[in-house]
């Protein structure tokens, strides 16, 4: 018998779930069998609950068992795993999964093929491919390609890609920066995660091609500390990228220089907003500066910066190698291309969905994720992190994109969305809201600092009042509460925290002790 190739990720969530002692018993069984096997640990496919997912090659195509834990792994080789036979754990071919065949992956397409840091199977898989298209042209052209696609933040504020990169290549400088915000905090998402984990090296292009075009030679990582598998992944990606001459004095040959650094952040959640990043990637106490100056005029160490989520510049290399129309013919209205949206919580099919904007909470939550695990009705389902709202039923079937969810009050921000049943307490989720608010507030605008505190005493006062007027009392405070704090705070995590507090308090008055809407 030939060797055979089996697949098993290296992900930290696979990892978590036993794919090193699923692995491990592979290659022990496989040789007391006498069998010859290739293990390749590649990235996860972001089918989180099938994990840890194997997948073995056949001349059938890939094919997938999971989840497969290691004490599995004799009675899969027995039914003939190694040639792909049927088995009460198999999917039949990967891509015919329909969670996956359903998906449209752009970024997201190398996901799970290979090993993330071979350098060969990145170029085999049409790595470098941007950043070549890059080189062949001018600075400007470059920029100009960026603004054509339409590509808009991924980290949140939405904000069109090309005019920050515009404004850093025009501003004065002898030093430009390019920075990553890889300090993925909110709750729920995971698409920088694996971005990181397992495509490190399409992060390093999109440093580059933005580097290069809006003329900054140094570029900085800054990873979430609770990452580690990232931070090794990304240390060693690095490495490789140097040494192959991808990175340095003279990028591919080129004779223009990147240099890139990786920094671990914090621990802090308003590290993520881009200004306090730039503080503590400074040395600093990350605490939110005020605008004015821009960061893309004054940013890290008072030079003109980039900065741009994982997912955002991820996004770039596609952009360059297929033009800026092919990512511009995606979406709906202003939201160009795809968006990795991150499905979790109480949820049946949890894991990574890349769609063009415009499809539905509905599709994702029902089509992909099967409902509630809990098999119970779903209650109450958050879109865009801790400080996202909770969008009502009613607007389940309005298109997600950034202008559709702004019109209804609402915010796609990372794309991550946390599902909860119907025993989930609606006023407790209120509550943590504030309280998370309070723990993570950099302390620097009062409104965020002292109105998240009294936030979560209201609350209490609220959902404890004993009678109809002390809690109409407690109500309005809480409503002009959320009212300053929306508009007097210094950055978002003050500005937003009231919008889960009063979605939860709309749809579900009930739960606060109030009456029925």
């Amino acid at each position: 018998m030939s060797r055979v190739t089996v697949y098993v990720p290296r992900d930290s969530a696979a990892r978590a779930v036993g794919a090193d002692e699923t692995a491990a018993a592979l290659v022990i069984e496989a040789a007391r069998r006498g069998l010859e096997i290739e293990l390749v640990r590649n990235g996860s496919r972001g089918l989180f609950w099938l994990e840890p997912l194997i997948e073995v090659a056949t001349p059938a195509g890939r094919i997938a068992y999971g989840p497969v834990q290691a004490e599995d792994v004799p009675a899969l080789l027995d039914a003939g795993l190694l040639q792909g036979a049927p088995h009460a754990l198999g999917h039949g071919r990967v891509d015919d999964i329909p969670y996956l065949a359903r998906q449209q992956r752009e970024v997201f397409t190398r996901l799970g093929l290979a090993d993330p840091l071979s350098l060969a199977d990145y170029a085999a898989h049409g790595g470098w491919a941007g950043l070549q298209a890059a080189l062949a042209l001018p600075g400007e052209a470059v920029v100009e390609q960026v603004l054509a696609s339409g590509l808009r933040g991924r980290g949140g504020a939405a904000f069109p890609a090309g005019i920050k990169w515009r404004t850093v290549r025009g501003a004065a400088g002898a030093v430009k920066h390019v920075v990553c915000n890889a300090d993925e905090g909110d709750s729920g998402t995971f698409s920088d995660r694996l971005v990181m984990e397992g495509d490190p090296y399409l992060l390093i292009e999109g440093l580059l091609i933005a580097g290069l075009a809006v003329g900054a030679t140094q570029g900085w990582i800054y990873v979430r500390s609770e990452y580690p598998d990232a931070v090794t992944t990304l240390q060693e990606a690095i490495a490789r990228a140097q040494a192959a001459g991808w990175l340095g004095d003279s990028v591919a040959g080129s004779g223009r220089a990147f240099h890139l650094h990786l920094r671990q952040a914090a621990g802090s959640y308003v590290c993520g907003e881009e200004t306090a990043l730039l503080e503590s990637l400074e040395g600093k106490r990350g605490i939110v500066r005020a605008k004015p100056p821009l960061p893309a005029i004054a940013g890290l160490f008072g030079q003109p910066t980039l900065v741009h989520n994982v997912v955002t510049l991820a996004s770039v290399p596609q952009v360059l190698a297929r033009g800026a129309q092919a990512h511009a013919a995606l979406g709906t209205g202003r939201s160009r291309g795809t968006l990795p949206f991150q499905l979790a919580g109480n949820v049946k099919h949890g894991g990574l969905v890349e769609l063009p904007f415009g499809h539905t909470l509905r599709d994702l939550v029902f089509g992909f994720g099967g409902g509630t695990r809990s098999g119970r009705p779903v209650k109450a389902i958050q879109v865009g992190g801790p400080l996202g709202s909770y969008v009502a039923q009613k607007h389940w079937d309005v298109p997600l994109d950034y202008e559709a969810y702004t019109a209804i009050g609402a915010t796609v921000g990372h794309g991550g969305i946390v599902v909860h049943d119907d025993t989930a307490r609606m006023d407790r989720l209120a509550r943590y809201a504030m309280a998370f608010c309070a723990v993570e507030s950099c302390g620097k605008c009062t409104p965020c600092r002292i109105g998240s505190t009294r936030g979560v005493e209201v609350i209490d006062r609220l959902v404890a009042g004993e009678n109809r007027q002390a809690k109409a009392q407690q109500l309005q405070l809480l409503r002009d509460l959320c009212d300053t704090m929306t508009h007097g705070s210094l950055c978002a995590m003050g500005g937003m925290t009231p919008n889960p507090v009063l979605s939860a308090l709309e749809q579900h008055p009930q739960d606060f002790g109030l009456p029925a809407a």
